[in-house]
């Protein structure tokens, strides 16, 4: 007698702008999922998704999105701003969320969601898309086989560009937040007792480069580096490189690139992250995130560490720190 197939969970999306989208079209490529319903703030941006995927519902307000969709669980990949109104609305109708980064501009917002959140956040996963990276799934399994990190370092460049192409962002909560929740799953969560940091900045003031520094009661250390610097000949998404050492053991990712280059008139690398939306059959990490999604909607699996709304609020306050550390 053959097992059953579960029915492909109904998932809806808020926000389509580019991450958005790209939830969107990988949640209409999985065989887990069924894509139901899309809510932007615009009309111009449900005409522009209906035309590369025809047949799905899309909605200008949320709440006949809810009533009418039938969608069982919600990706929130709008503007910051609203991620808590939306978010707190979705878990008040009994809707599992998954939110995209940050979860607030600030941690009084993002606790406002607290009296929604069902224990162990079963009802809210945050969307931290490197804890499925297949390198660092693999580099957790090695160091639960080979035992605790003595030194973890973190180095994460973008392009000169980001400055304006994100006006106002720094390098701690646009990119360095990456890292610390990588360091923050590979410390199982424990809670640092010293917090250093300092940043640089460009001639007219922008913070284009940030150092944090972390240090535990049991002696590990970790150094993150984060910077907007990298020009314009090299990969269009910058560098990513993870390093950490054990006793008696090293390890060393380096996911962005993904390594494979192109050549013509100038270098290129057409794949920068381990993302990919193909309908035929989505693959990477953001895919594993949203099947992940998929079974903690029904319930088979509960929020992966490093995901829960906990998590999310002592990421918010590590940041807290390390930026106060660089303004002193």
């Amino acid at each position: 007698m053959t097992a059953r197939r579960q029915e492909p969970v109904r998932l809806g999306v808020i926000g389509l702008g580019s991450f958005g989208t790209l939830h969107a079209l990988t949640v209409q490529g999985l065989a887990e999922a069924e894509l139901v319903a899309v809510v932007a703030r615009r009309e111009a941006s449900l005409a522009a998704f209906a035309a590369r995927v025809p047949g799905v519902p899309g909605f200008l307000d949320l709440e006949r999105a809810i009533a009418e969709s039938g969608a069982e669980g919600w990706i929130v990949a709008s503007a910051t701003a609203s991620h808590v109104p939306v978010t707190r609305r979705l878990l008040a109708a009994g809707r599992p969320v998954l939110l995209e980064k940050p979860i607030a501009a600030s941690l009084d917002e993002a606790m406002q969601l607290e009296p929604l959140v069902a224990p162990a956040s079963r009802n809210l996963m945050l969307g931290h898309i490197l804890l499925f990276n297949s390198e660092f799934r693999q580099l957790q399994a090695e160091r639960r086989q080979r035992g605790p990190l003595v030194y973890i370092d973190a180095v994460r460049h973008r392009p000169t560009r980001t400055l304006e192409l994100y006006p106002g962002e720094s390098p701690f909560e646009l990119t360095m937040t990456h890292d610390l929740y990588c360091v923050q799953a590979l410390r199982d969560g424990a809670e640092p007792s010293r917090f250093a940091a300092r940043v640089h900045r460009t001639a007219d003031g922008r913070p284009d480069l940030a150092l944090a520094w972390l240090e535990w009661a049991d002696g590990a250390m970790a150094s993150l580096t984060a910077s907007f610097l990298t020009p314009p000949g090299m990969a269009a998404d910058g560098f990513d490189r993870l390093e950490v050492f054990g006793a008696g053991w090293m390890a060393r990712l380096q996911p962005n690139p993904r390594p494979i280059e192109l050549y013509d008139e100038r270098a290129s690398w057409p794949m920068a992250l381990e993302i990919r939306a193909d309908r035929e059959g989505p693959t990477g990490m953001l895919a594993e995130e949203l099947r992940c999604f998929c079974r903690v909607v029904r319930g088979t699996q509960p929020v992966p560490a490093g995901a829960t709304y906990a998590d999310a609020l002592q990421l918010m306050r590590w940041l807290a720190r390390l930026e106060a550390a660089a303004a002193a």
